[in-house]
């Protein structure tokens, strides 16, 4: 049930995106997204295939595929998907999630053809070689180490917290995946993680942008139709007891050149309990968004104690492209010498302040229009906001959702704020405290 709020501070803008949907016989979901006039259209594909379904002895593997599906595929070499929709004029990524993994080409109208061609063809087969496979380990290796093992904060605190938070081997181990890991990896491995994660029934392909509906189905169905049916996995049992003790962890970061900190509490199941996960959403902005949030205020402006804050929800500051567990996360860099447990504690002052008084109207109104604004913004081109409503249909069979996302930020009301806050509570705090080197 949507609500929304009655006439006053915020007025909602609405989008009316035309959505189309349908189910290809062996089991791919297709969302159209026309906008008559566009000279671009944005293709992805979204395969529910994540971090989160790497099995033990398999860490990083996830990422790691989303390399190999670049290496070729059944009638196309090496190079040749990059070649295709760079000569085109086009632009394209891929990129691994928790629980998705997803990659995307944003073309002149008159490329869709050729891009739905390039997507089926290694949705198909992709190009498992040896000599591919041992590439990208080399290749993602060399990102860990780029990435994480000499970057200054590499993996803070998405890599960091889960091990914290949870128990259960699906959320809590590391999502870059071990050196060991990934040298064991095999071709037939690879074969195995696609032949069960890469089906038709575990994908959504969406079009977005210049396009006339029936021309695109045709499109679709016409690549797309004879992909080898195959069911969506059973998903992993994510499934973990909300903590009842503070958990705290530290380690040291040589590169680092001052500490930081970072706070993690349990919020409602996303797709579960939506209307009970929004307000967190907003309460993650109020707390941390700009200089007169909350914390910002306090920690940063008043008490010096921090140079930065954050808050979002999702480990990956994806708040609307995440599955149950998950987490509204609070970081904060200090400057040298700073005190992780002075500012956790500060936190807990704010947080019991705001659940016992609540908050301003305007403040909140404040918030939620600079909400409505970014999510506007990120769904006004047509890759984001095709990849989006893959998402909200892989995971929620509901791309439409995309056009009620304002006015649900917009409803959350100031008491669901409060209620919000009393139960970030210090016993149900995860956190991790990042160690400088220079100041061990």
């Amino acid at each position: 049930m949507i609500r929304v709020p009655s006439p006053g501070l915020v007025q909602i803008p609405r989008t009316r995106y035309h959505i189309e949907r349908f189910t290809l016989g062996n089991g791919l979901r297709v969302v159209l997204a026309p906008e008559p006039g566009s000279p671009v259209v944005g293709v992805a594909v979204v395969y529910g295939v994540g971090i989160r379904s790497e099995p033990e002895g398999r860490t990083g593997f996830a990422h790691l595929f989303e390399h190999l599906m670049f290496q070729g595929s059944a009638n196309l070499e090496k190079f040749e998907h990059f070649r295709h929709v760079q000569g085109s004029g086009g632009t394209f990524n891929g990129s691994t999630h928790l629980d998705y993994t997803e990659y995307f080409q944003t073309v002149p109208a008159n490329a869709l053809e050729r891009v739905l061609f390039l997507e089926a063809d290694r949705m198909r087969a992709p190009r498992l070689t040896p000599e591919n496979l041992r590439n990208q380990v080399d290749v993602v290796k060399e990102e860990i180490r780029v990435n994480i093992l000499n970057r200054p904060y590499g993996g803070f605190p998405w890599l960091r917290l889960p091990p914290v938070m949870f128990d259960a081997f699906p959320n809590a181990h590391d999502g870059y995946g071990s050196f060991e890991d990934l040298e064991a990896a095999e071709v037939g491995d690879a074969q195995e993680f696609f032949d069960r994660y890469y089906a038709c029934g575990n994908a959504v392909l969406s079009v977005t942008g210049g396009f006339v509906p029936e021309e695109a189905r045709r499109m679709v169905e016409r690549h797309f139709g004879d992909v080898p049916a195959r069911p969506a996995p059973a998903r992993p049992d994510l499934s973990e007891p909300d903590l009842t003790a503070a958990r705290h962890r530290s380690h040291v970061d040589e590169a680092a050149p001052t500490p930081a900190v970072a706070a993690a509490w349990r919020v409602p199941d996303p797709v579960a309990d939506l209307a009970g996960y929004l307000p967190y959403v907003v309460l993650a902005e109020v707390l941390t968004d700009g200089a007169s949030s909350r914390l910002v205020e306090r920690l940063v402006l008043r008490d010096r104690m921090a140079t930065g804050v954050s808050g979002y929800t999702g480990f990956m500051g994806d708040a609307f492209d995440v599955l149950d567990p998950t987490a509204l996360l609070l970081q904060v860099n200090l400057p040298s010498g700073g005190s992780a447990e002075r500012v956790l504690e500060t936190v807990d002052e704010e947080v019991e302040r705001l659940a016992t008084e609540g908050l301003p109207q305007e403040e909140l109104a404040r918030v939620q229009a600079r909400m409505v604004a970014l999510l506007l913004r990120d769904g006004d081109a047509v890759t984001g906001r095709g990849v989006r409503m893959a998402i909200l249909e892989l995971q929620r069979g509901d791309p439409a959702l995309l056009n009620e996302l304002p006015a649900l930020l917009t409803s959350v009301t100031t008491e669901e704020i409060r209620a919000a806050a009393a139960r970030l509570r210090p016993h149900r705090r995860a956190s991790i405290e990042l160690v400088a080197g220079r100041d061990r």
